[in-house]
């Protein structure tokens, strides 16, 4: 059994290829499976789940960039940006295998993909997601400071939803 110290120092993080895309199918049923305790998602009738995000990661649309975890070569997690040709990037998409959680593999894949493209960042999550929402806010805490904002918005085209939390900061910053 390897130890929280041990996956981050073997974390690797890096932009996704073609190659892994049969890995990242997997990773995604995981990640919107964790999501719909939170929003009622239930899967296609394949047991498929929304993967318009996916798709746009694989599309080779230079607004977008997906990034891989790996820890002793074995997936832990993934990110999805996009906004990249903006003003803003946006955290599309951001999942950490149950396993790895709590041991500062999310953190530092974070850092890594903020480090990719500096600047304006924002993201979202649920307030009923208590732990996306305690991690996005020390995130925002940990990158900018002081600096930081939270907004609620609602859910386009979802009116029975509760609004999205929003964070948003700078990073590098100031």
């Amino acid at each position: 059994m390897t130890s929280a110290a041990d996956e981050t120092r073997d974390l690797s993080i890096r932009p996704v290829t073609p190659t892994d895309r049969p890995t990242l199918d997997r990773l995604w049923l995981l990640f919107r499976h964790d999501l719909s305790e939170f929003g009622g998602q239930l899967p296609n009738p394949d047991g498929m789940f929304r993967t318009e995000r996916l798709e746009a990661a694989f599309s080779g649309d230079k607004d977008w960039a997906a990034y891989l975890f790996s820890s002793a070569q074995q997936p832990v997690g993934f990110a999805f940006v996009r906004g990249l040709d903006g003003p803003i990037r946006v955290l599309n998409s951001f999942f950490v295998v149950r396993g790895a959680r709590r041991s500062g593999v999310g953190m530092r894949a974070v850092k890594e993909v903020l480090a990719r493209h500096p600047g304006e960042w924002t993201v979202a999550f649920q307030d009923a997601n208590p732990g996306a929402a305690r991690f996005w806010r020390r995130v925002a805490r940990e990158m900018a400071g002081t600096e930081w904002t939270e907004e609620r918005r609602p859910v386009p085209g979802r009116p029975g939803l509760a609004p999205d939390v929003w964070v948003s900061f700078r990073y590098p910053g100031p």
